[in-house]
C-alpha cells in the first residue's frame, strides 16, 4: 500500500484525461478570470468576517491580520500560478497534488477541499442570512429571531457546543437549497453577469469606505493592539496572528479560480493573472473597509452576522446607504455560494474519475449536463450546516482545512523543481525556495494559531477520509487497477 500513496499521474494522463470528457467552452480571458476571483472572495470575508475576527481577537489590528493573510495568500498564490500554469486541468489543488506528491497526499488534499468547499457554503450562508434578515427588516419585514439564528454554538477553544435557544436559521438554509438547485439544472452564472455582479459589490464597499471616513472616530483605535486578555489567541499579537488564520477563509476564491481551467482561452498566461491580480486587489479593499469599520463602530460590538450593517444602522446619516450595501451584501455572498458549489462538485467529480470515490458522485445528469450527485450532497450539507451553527465555529473549520490545502500546494512546488525540472513551466515563482517555504511556514503557523479544538475536528474529519480511502479508495483507484493490469 505504501507504494500505492506514492504513485503519481503524469501531466500527460492529466491532459489526456481532461480533454477525454471536456464539454466546456473555452471563453474566459484574464480580466474575466480576475473577476471570477473577485466574486469568489469578496463575500463573507468582507461583510462578516471582519466583525467576527475584530470583535474575539484582534481589535481595530484587524487591518494587520489580513496584511497578514494576504501576505501568506501571495506566496501560495504564486505557487498556485506556477501549478495552474503547468497543470491547466479541473480539481485544483487535488489534481497538482496527485501528479506531484502521490495518490496519499492528494487524497488528503480533496478530502481537505471538500470540507473547505462544503463549510465555506455553509459559512457564507449565515452571513448572507445576517444581512438579508437585516435588509427585510429595514423594509418592515421581521423574521423571528429563534428562525434566523443558529440553535448550536461552541463554547471559547473548546469542543463543547451548547444551545443558543434559537430554532434553527431558516434562511441560510432556503438560500442554500435554492444555489444548490440552480447549479443541479445548469443554469451557471455567465462572465458577463458576473462581472455585473463585482460591479455591483466593488461600488457598495467603495460607498461604504467614501460615507464612512465622516464618521470615524480616532477613540475606537486606541489601543489598536488591545491587550492579551491572558489567553493565547484572544487580543494582543497572538489575536492578531489567530485573527489572520479565521480571516484566511476570506480568501479562498481564489483557490476557485483554478477549477475555471478548462473554461480559460489561454490558461498558461491567464490563470496567473487572474490569481495574483484577484489577491492584489482584494486585499487592499480588505484592509481598508477593516480601518473604517471599527473606526466606525467599538470592535466590542461587532461580534454579529452583519458587521457593516450594524455600522451603517448606527448612524442615522447613513440610513439610506443601508439599503444598496445590503443589497450588494447579498448579491456578493450569493455569487460566492454559487462558486463554491460548483467548484465543490468539481472536486468531486474529479475524485470519483480518479475512482477514489464512489463512480455515483462521478455522475452527470443526462439532461442538464451537471455533476448531479455531488451538487444534491453538497446542497444538502451545507444547508444543514448553516442552519445549525454560528459564522465564528464554521469560519474556524474552513480557514484549517484552506490553510492545510495551501500548505500542500507550496511544498508540492518544491518537490516538482526536484523531481521534473524538465517540465516546461509557463509561470515560474520567482525565489522558490524562498517563496515556497514562506508559504508553508506562514501558513502552517496560522494553522497552529487557530487551537487545538481546530486541529481535533481536522483531524477526526481526516480519520474519517483515511477510513473512506482504506476500505474504497484504495481497492478502486484507477492508478492502482492500471498498474495492476499493465504486463
Amino acid at each position: 500500500m505504501a507504494s500505492q500513496l506514492l504513485a503519481t499521474k503524469s501531466i500527460v494522463e492529466l491532459h489526456e484525461q481532461e480533454a477525454a470528457g471536456n464539454e466546456l467552452r473555452r471563453a474566459l480571458t484574464a480580466t474575466q478570470l480576475t473577476l471570477l476571483g473577485i466574486g469568489g472572495i469578496i463575500g463573507t470575508g468582507i461583510f462578516v468576517l471582519t466583525g467576527t475576527a475584530a470583535a474575539n481577537f484582534a481589535g481595530p489590528a484587524l487591518a494587520l491580520s489580513f496584511v497578514l493573510a494576504g501576505l501568506g495568500c501571495t506566496f501560495a498564490g504564486l505557487c498556485y500560478a506556477e501549478f495552474a500554469a503547468m497543470i491547466p486541468v479541473s480539481g485544483s489543488a487535488y489534481s497538482y497534488s496527485y501528479a506531484t506528491l502521490g495518490e496519499g497526499v492528494a487524497w488528503f488534499i480533496g478530502w481537505s477541499l471538500v470540507w473547505e468547499y462544503l463549510l465555506a457554503v455553509a459559512t457564507v450562508s449565515v452571513g448572507w442570512s445576517g444581512y438579508a434578515v437585516s435588509l427585510l427588516d429595514q423594509l418592515g419585514l421581521h423574521i423571528p429571531d429563534a428562525l434566523s439564528n443558529a440553535p448550536l454554538a461552541s463554547v471559547g477553544d473548546t469542543l463543547h457546543i451548547v444551545r443558543t435557544g434559537a430554532i434553527i436559521n431558516v434562511p441560510a438554509m432556503v438560500i442554500v437549497a435554492l444555489i444548490a438547485t440552480i447549479c443541479y439544472i445548469g443554469i451557471k452564472q455567465s462572465a458577463i453577469f458576473n462581472s455585473v455582479i463585482v460591479a455591483i459589490k466593488v461600488t457598495v464597499i467603495a460607498l461604504f469606505i467614501v460615507f464612512g471616513l465622516g464618521f470615524i472616530n480616532t477613540a475606537n483605535w486606541h489601543p489598536f493592539i488591545p491587550e492579551n486578555s491572558g489567553t493565547w489567541g484572544t487580543y494582543g499579537w497572538s489575536g492578531l496572528v489567530k485573527a489572520s488564520g479565521v480571516i484566511f477563509f476570506a480568501y479562498i476564491g481564489f483557490d476557485a479560480i483554478s477549477t475555471a481551467a478548462q473554461e480559460s482561452k489561454n490558461p498558461q498566461r491567464d490563470m496567473p493573472i487572474g490569481i495574483l491580480a484577484s489577491l492584489v486587489i482584494c486585499t487592499i479593499l480588505y484592509v481598508v473597509v477593516a480601518l473604517v469599520l471599527t473606526g466606525m463602530v467599538s470592535y466590542k460590538e461587532l461580534d454579529v452576522a452583519a458587521p457593516v450593517a450594524l455600522a451603517l444602522d448606527k448612524y442615522r446619516a447613513l440610513h439610506w446607504l443601508g439599503i444598496p450595501v445590503k443589497l450588494g451584501a447579498v448579491a456578493g455572498m450569493t455569487s460566492v455560494m454559487l462558486v463554491m458549489t460548483i467548484a465543490q462538485a468539481r472536486i468531486f467529480f474529479a475524485m470519483a474519475r480518479d475512482g477514489l470515490l464512489p463512480p455515483v458522485f462521478g455522475r452527470v445528469h443526462p439532461k442538464f449536463r451537471t455533476p448531479s450527485t455531488g451538487t444534491l450532497v453538497t446542497g444538502v450539507c451545507a444547508a444543514i450546516i448553516g442552519g445549525l451553527f454560528k459564522v465564528k465555529l464554521l469560519a474556524e473549520l474552513v480557514s484549517i482545512g484552506t490553510l492545510s490545502a495551501f500548505v500542500t500546494v507550496c511544498i508540492g512546488v518544491l518537490v516538482l523543481r526536484h523531481t521534473r525540472p524538465d517540465l516546461p513551466r509557463p509561470f515560474r515563482t520567482p525565489a522558490p525556495w524562498f517563496t515556497c517555504l514562506a508559504g508553508a511556514l506562514v501558513c502552517g503557523g496560522m494553522m497552529l494559531s487557530l487551537g487545538a479544538t481546530n486541529w481535533l475536528r481536522l483531524a477526526a474529519w481526516t480519520a474519517i477520509g483515511l477510513l473512506i480511502y482504506v476500505f474504497y479508495g484504495y481497492k478502486h483507484s484507477r492508478v492502482r487497477t492500471a498498474a495492476v493490469a499493465a504486463p
